[in-house]
């Protein structure tokens, strides 16, 4: 992966770990844990995507792949904290 490509990526984490928080109120860690979740959800997002064989392109299909994931991840976090 390209450098350029790489911080792409990091950047769309943080935007969906930020939204992620935002729509799971009372789920998350904070700003600084919600964009952690972000980064780490956008694979877990590409993943399932991949898996129902949902294509979403462009910046804003990525932004909404890594927010589905990121909500999948603070969901199941939040089940196991409990």
């Amino acid at each position: 992966m390209e450098s350029t490509g790489l911080i792409s990526f990091l950047l769309i984490g943080l935007v969906a770990g930020w939204l992620a928080g935002k729509f799971m109120k009372g789920q998350g860690f904070g700003l600084i844990g919600n964009m952690v979740v972000g980064v780490i959800g956008a694979f877990l997002g590409g993943f399932l995507f991949g898996i129902l064989g949902i294509s979403a392109g462009g910046l804003i299909g990525s932004i909404i792949t890594a927010t589905a994931g990121a909500m999948a991840l603070l969901f199941i976090v939040g089940l196991v904290k409990k």
